[in-house]
This record gives structure tokens, sequence and C-alpha cells, in this order.
């Protein structure tokens, strides 16, 4: 169902913080045309944590309505409270999702018995396929591989792959062997998805897919084909861009850079996130001219 380059789409809020469905419904339009291969709306990139859970859902609601069945969406559904993560995956479907994303339980930070005992319970009533994300930078929790296998071999109908954002790539290797041949791996670390994808992995949930959604696009499709020396040459011309895009606090970076690909893009990003450094802002400058040079 996912494979290639899939954009962790950000959420454009006008200058009072308030969602800006006409820009969101343009973006995804310009998503599909440049070639992204899904969307990704509510994740980290997307500000989930500052949307209330009415706006979570009517902003996947606007994407499933504008992809129009043109690529899957997966929708962001984690929680750290195993019933709203329930009823998160019951709303992504009400809303039209092909699959959601779902982190294991933050600041919590349950052992890897309680890991899984949340997955469990998850899955038992799981209306939609679950990409597990697996991101512990951000949740500090950590779903080892021992663990991974052990929740997608009980529910291997619902646990469909993995976005791993550990920077480990011998993760990869690990998650193949105990989930499956055809057990879905993505990158979500833009600057390793090379090397990811060359231990297995099948595609990269992009912050830098964004920005760059053709370049991310025929990155991965030259890979896909065979083609090293095209995808190197890419990942090349967009590594300086993939670290840019973490130059300051995210999504600030990527909501710059949005603004400087498509003129008149809103501006609004919500607190406790800032619009990024004057030293961020240039870094991203000369990366996208770098990118886009050749």
């Amino acid at each position: 169902m996912f494979s290639g380059s899939i954009p962790a789409l950000v959420t454009p809020f006008d200058a009072d913080g308030a969602f800006d469905e006409a820009a969101y419904r343009a973006l995804i339009d310009w998503q599909i045309a440049e070639g992204s291969a899904g969307l990704v709306p509510c994740g980290t990139t997307g500000e989930a944590a500052t949307l209330s859970a009415e706006e979570h859902f009517a902003v996947v609601r606007v994407c499933v309505e504008q992809a129009a069945g043109r690529v899957p969406v997966m929708a962001g559904a984690g929680s750290n409270d195993t019933r709203v993560a329930m009823a998160n995956v019951h709303a992504a479907k009400a809303a039209g999702a092909d699959a959601v994303l779902m982190v294991p339980p933050y600041y919590n930070r349950p052992s890897q018995e309680g890991i899984f005992r949340h997955f469990e319970a998850v899955a038992k009533t799981a209306p939609l396929p679950i990409v597990l994300y697996n991101v512990p930078g951000r949740t500090v929790t950590d779903i080892q591989p021992a663990t991974m296998a052990r929740i997608v071999n009980a529910f291997p109908d619902v646990f469909i792959g993995v976005k791993d954002a550990t920077g480990n790539l011998g993760r990869v290797t690990e998650q193949r062997l105990g989930c499956g041949a055809d057990f879905i791996q993505l990158s979500g670390n833009d600057e390793t998805a090379l090397a990811f994808n060359a231990h297995g992995g099948v595609g990269c949930i992009s912050v830098t897919a964004n920005v760059a959604p053709r370049l991310c696009a025929e990155f991965q499709a030259a890979w896909a084909t065979g083609d090293r020396a095209r995808a190197l040459a890419i990942h090349d011309r967009l590594f300086a861009l993939h670290l840019a895009m973490f130059s300051d606090a995210s999504p600030g970076p990527v909501k710059y850079a949005m603004t400087r690909v498509r003129p008149g893009f809103p501006t609004g990003i919500r607190l406790p996130m800032t619009w990024p450094s004057e030293s961020s802002q240039r870094t991203v400058d000369a990366a996208l001219a770098n990118a886009t040079s050749a």
C-alpha cells in the first residue's frame, strides 16, 4: 500500500493560527502532481500536538477529500493513552483514511511489555491497517526489534509496516528478519533514506518532500528501478536540504522553506513552535539553491 516518497505534510495556518483549508488543498494537489506516492496528514511535521481532536480529524478529512483516491492517506493517530489511541483509529476511519501512523506511548515510558499490550489493545478493535512509528528521539519510548516482531506476528493483518526514525540502520535488517519480507519499512529520516533502502526499505515518510516533492519522488523511483547512480546523484543534491529542515526546531525550517518554494504560502505556526532563526533561514535558502541549481 505504501512505498516511495510520502510527505509528512505541514499543516498551513493563517496569521491568527487557524487552519487554512484552501492552502492545504492546493498543497495536496501540488504534491500529487509532483509525484508523491502517499500523504501523511497530522504527523509531527503537521503540528498534530497542537491540534484539538476535532481539528485533527477535520484536517485528515480534508486531505482524504482532496486526494480523492489518487494516492493513499496515512493519518497520524498516536496517543500515550491507549483508549485515545483506539478511538483515534476509528476517527481516522470515519475521516476516510486508508491507514494510520502510530507512535508508541510517549512520556509515560512504558516497558516493552507495556508497549506490546498497548498495541495489542489497539489492534483488537482497529478498523484500519497500522504503520508503527518508532521515533525514540521524540517519544523516549523505543520499540525494540523483538517487541516489534512480537506485535507484528501477533496481528499481521493490522500492523503492516514501520516508519523507522531511530537512525539505527541495523534495525532494518533486524525488523525484516523478525517481521517478514512483506513488512513495509519506511525511513523516517531523509538524510539516511538511501542507506535505509539499501538495507531493505521501500521508501521514506519525508519532511523534505514538502518542499522538493519531485526530486524526492525521483530519488525513490530511481532506487526502485535499480538506477543506483541516479539515486545517489539526487541524494547528493538533496542532502544539505535534508539537514537544513532541522537547522532549527521542526517544523519551523520546513514552514519557512514552503514560503520560498510556494510564494504566498501561509506563515502561521502554533506555539510552542516558532518561526526559525535568521541563521536557519539562511541555511534553508542555501540548501534550496543547491537542490534546484542542477
